[in-house]
């Protein structure tokens, strides 16, 4: 999965649909989305893209990213559903649909 900065943020999420994990990587429960992402990122069309928040502070600001991890998808630059905390393959593929 290909991790997102400042410079590439705005030109990724103009895609038709992207999911971006927010998260650190000291972060449990991220750790434990990680592989989730993984298959979901294989099993579906949907791209999976991730911002360190450590990192890129600022986008995670930006984009009200109180507690990690948080997961916002994205629908050609615009939010469509934001969710925060451990998410299962199940609930990802319920609220993405």
């Amino acid at each position: 999965m290909k991790e997102l900065t400042n410079e590439n943020f705005n030109e990724e999420i103009k895609k038709d649909i992207i999911l971006v994990d927010f998260f650190a990587n000291w972060c449990g429960p991220c750790k434990m989305m990680h592989p989730i992402l993984e298959q979901f990122n294989n099993d579906t069309k949907i791209e999976v893209l991730k911002v360190d928040v450590d990192k890129f502070e600022e986008l995670a600001r930006e984009y009200g990213v109180m507690s990690i991890p948080t997961l916002i998808l994205f629908e050609k630059g615009n939010i469509k559903i934001k969710k925060t905390g451990f998410q299962t393959l199940d609930e990802l593929n319920n609220w993405t649909k």
